[in-house]
């Protein structure tokens, strides 16, 4: 058995949940590596990034290369003397990285590769309707979510789970597989399985404002998994036309109906504490959302404060 040291190498708050398991475990974690601080927001504060607040806190030796490839960061990555490096929601790392180590460097990826590779698995297994997802641990090669897989772990997708709700749960479940992945490597008991390629496997593309937006013409269910699966963050949105305004709105909650609709697609009926919007198979009931220069709102609350014309419609 060979003691590990290990490099941790992610950014955001799911990154956290995993790093803060294997310190709970006592492994023995001789570097941090993050993202740089950047600057944020309207007033361009500078934020760091959620694992750099966590290394802090726990004293952990931390470093934020602007470059990869960069000598000075190679000479300080090698001076930690790891011998595995973990990477959980990191960027790609150039061969000089994932190779350094001994036992080599292991991803966790919150898909079951080789279906969702990319930067958006979990949001994209709820748009795309899937019923089931789970996480993966692998070794890094030089493409993206391509190497041997060493374990994986499936998960039901609830009908009305959003993307949070889902991360969360995924988070725990890699916290234990990647566990599981440490103690096969310490034990030199991990074995590897290749992923099958075929031109079927979805991907989990980037997130921007186009594919975030609804698009009214799909059906009913369709929207509905599109704003879940992009809640609460980046979140679907639409513009809402009443007569001379139109306001772009994100959408967070919704539930839907499926029925014949009386009225045309796309238009917006309301009473005193609901919002419903028209889709070509249903109605889609709008329960949290957000309007410019306004806080998320539950439906009833922004009643409170606008009412909608019989021409408003979504565009």
């Amino acid at each position: 058995m060979e003691k590990l040291r290990i490099v941790f190498m992610g950014t955001p708050d799911f990154a956290v949940g995993i790093l803060d398991t294997i310190y709970q475990n006592n492994y023995e974690i001789v570097g941090v590596i993050t993202a740089p601080d950047k600057p944020a927001g309207r007033g361009q504060k500078v934020s760091t990034s959620a694992v750099k607040e966590y290394a802090v806190s726990k004293n952990l030796t931390l470093l934020q290369p602007t470059n990869l490839k960069s000598e000075d960061f190679l000479t300080e990555l090698r001076s930690l003397k790891a011998n595995l490096q973990v990477v959980v929601a990191f960027r790609m790392l150039p061969e000089t990285v994932w190779k350094m180590p001994k036992l080599g460097t292991f991803n966790l990826h919150a898909s079951l590769l080789p279906e969702y590779r990319g930067a958006a698995p979990i949001n994209w297994a709820i748009i795309n309707g899937e019923t089931k997802t789970g996480v993966t641990t692998f070794f890094i090669d030089d493409k993206i979510d391509t190497g041997a897989m060493i374990l994986c772990k499936e998960t039901a997708i609830g009908s009305n789970e959003s993307a949070g709700e889902l991360h969360d749960r995924l988070m725990q479940l890699g916290s234990q597989i990647v566990i599981d992945t440490l103690e096969l490597i310490e034990t030199g008991e991990a074995t590897t399985t290749i992923q099958k390629e075929n031109s079927d496997i979805k991907t989990a593309y980037k997130l921007n404002k186009d594919n975030c937006k609804i698009d009214w013409t799909q059906s009913g269910t369709t929207i509905y998994n599109l704003i879940r699966g992009l809640s609460p963050y980046p979140a679907a949105w639409t513009y809402i036309k009443d007569d001379e305004n139109e306001w772009n709105v994100k959408i967070y909650a919704a539930s839907f109906e499926k029925k014949e609709p009386n009225e045309v697609i796309g238009k917006i009926t309301s009473t005193k504490k609901e919002i419903f919007i028209t889709t070509k198979d249903g109605i889609l009931k709008i329960t949290s959302l957000q309007f410019p220069g306004k806080k998320r709102m539950l439906a009833h609350e922004l009643l409170n404060g606008i009412s909608f014309s019989e021409n408003t419609i979504v565009l």
